[in-house]
């Protein structure tokens, strides 16, 4: 059994860490290097049952990359004569002082915490996977540091990668957000009301060198003194669970109780021109948008919107993934506690989201809402946000109308299109289209008129002409624009 990282680091060595550290990432220890060593087509599926299977078919070789992902990845053991070919003595003394190797009196060494990478990013947080034998504990504590799993990532790829002047990251975790920020972000605040959690990502500051990441134990915007921020990331304990046993995880009963409040924050956090982020886990009742929860709990501040759907369960499968036991009637009893939760509840099922808000702007309308659905992103996805709100806006303005008129559009890049009918009956055919090259894969649905544009936009085309067109199709100019403004507002055109 290995205890759990402390995640403290003497000053004095804090230059030495870094060095280890350092001779890891150029082990070749990076996100794409690490998926495509262990054969997967993204590192956020990776998972605890196969790791036998990754050590003997994908590690054999035991070069410094393959110790370095048994090491630190798969919470595995390394003998001292391996260790001996991953560091030096003197960095090995450096990562057990810092507390984050352990070695037995045999020589063999384990990992106290993980080391994930995120890009060409390295954060330590705690073990992935309490189910195997050495975390140190029978239970998981409360104030186990969230490691960095699907929702880390999927929210660090949709985050915008653009200057910022200052960044908030709510209930930091391992600081990966604050981390990623600081990049490109002046001065960043990372807050969490676990200290083990702050301290973590102080760890991850210090072992880093981010020397702009500022780290604060706090209760969500308590701790912010009113200040605004161009940039806030939230990925906030969401789960709607009948228990309270794992900080990181659990919710409430709804999964809400901290999501409401930091959006019920954001009127008085986010700077004009800004963006906040939340990557969450919503339940969802039929025949209730899930946007007339944010726009009551914004109590009627004017934001813009977007809601990027990346997967849904069902009530039953959301149960069944979230109870344990041992023994099958334990288990049993776990499931039917998780299953009569959310039907108190009224959800049907889970849906995973990120939801990005922005002030609106009167020039373009009233406040607005978006819904995009993709497969969940396997690279940097931000800008598309970005362009999102963008196309939104560009559509909405008061003048948007006469700008189109006046316009050239063309395609905004190669498209799949699909068309789809049944044989043998009176029902229209639908398209739907993709445009190709994008992180989010969306797929949109067409009427005949959008289609038909679209197919004739080979080189580009005037909206007048496209007028004239379809004025000898016998379909009017007002049904023309709005297809038009359509195409563009979902980014499959754009003014040329």
């Amino acid at each position: 059994m290995t205890a759990p990282a402390t995640f403290f680091v003497d000053l004095a060595d804090i230059p030495a860490l870094r060095d280890a550290v350092s001779k890891v990432s150029r082990a070749g220890y990076s996100e794409s290097c690490v998926t495509e060593r262990l054969g997967l087509e993204d590192l956020a599926s990776l998972q605890w049952r196969p790791v036998p299977i990754y050590r003997e078919e994908r590690l054999a070789g035991r070069d410094p990359l393959a110790l370095a992902i048994d090491l630190f990845l798969l919470q595995g053991t390394l003998s001292a004569e391996e260790l001996s070919r991953l560091f030096v003595r003197s960095e090995r003394d450096v990562l057990v002082r810092a507390g984050l190797l352990a070695i037995d009196e045999t020589g063999f060494a384990r990992a106290r915490a993980s080391l994930f990478p995120v890009g060409d990013r390295l954060i330590f947080s705690d073990h992935a996977w309490p189910e195997l034998p050495h975390p140190g504990y029978a239970a998981v504590p409360y104030d186990q540091v969230m490691f960095v799993g699907l929702d880390s990532r999927h929210l660090a790829r949709c985050t915008p990668r653009r200057p910022f002047r200052t960044a908030l990251d709510l209930c930091t975790g391992s600081g990966i957000h604050a981390l990623l920020a600081s990049a490109h972000t002046e001065r960043v605040l990372a807050v969490d009301i676990n200290p083990r959690a702050a301290r973590c990502t102080r760890f991850n500051a210090q072992a880093s060198g981010a020397t702009n990441v500022e780290v604060v134990v706090g209760d969500l915007f308590e701790s912010v003194h009113g200040e605004r921020f161009d940039l806030i990331t939230a990925n906030p304990p969401f789960v709607p669970s009948p228990l309270d046993t794992l900080g990181f995880r659990d919710g409430g009963r709804s999964g809400e109780d901290i999501l409401k409040r930091i959006v019920a924050g954001l009127p008085h956090h986010l700077a004009p021109g800004g963006m906040a982020q939340i990557i969450t886990e919503l339940g969802e009742r039929d025949d209730e948008p899930l946007v007339d929860r944010f726009r009551e709990w914004l109590a009627g501040a004017p934001m813009d919107i977007h809601i990027l759907r990346l997967g849904e369960h069902t009530a039953m499968k959301y149960a069944l993934g979230h109870a344990k036991g041992d023994g099958y009637q334990a288990f049993l009893d776990s499931v039917n506690e998780w299953a009569a939760n959310l039907r108190t509840q009224g959800y049907t099922r889970v849906v995973s989201v990120v939801i990005s808000f922005q002030w609106s702007d009167a020039a373009f309308g009233a406040p607005w809402e978006r819904i995009d659905e993709s497969p969940p992103p396997r690279r940097t996805a931000g800008a598309e946000i970005d362009a999102a709100f963008l196309a939104e806006r560009l559509t909405r303005h008061i003048d948007w109308q006469q700008v189109l008129s006046n316009s050239r559009l063309c395609r905004s890049g190669p498209i799949a299109l699909l068309d789809a009918r049944m044989l043998g009956s009176d029902i229209h055919a639908k398209a739907k289209a993709t445009l190709l090259g994008r992180a989010l894969t969306i797929e949109h649905y067409l009427d005949p008129v959008e289609r038909e544009i679209l197919d004739r936009m080979d080189g580009g085309i005037p909206v007048p002409d496209l007028i004239r067109i379809f004025c000898d199709l016998e379909v009017d100019e007002p049904t023309v624009i709005a297809a038009a403004r359509s195409l563009l507002r979902r980014q499959l055109v754009r003014i040329a």
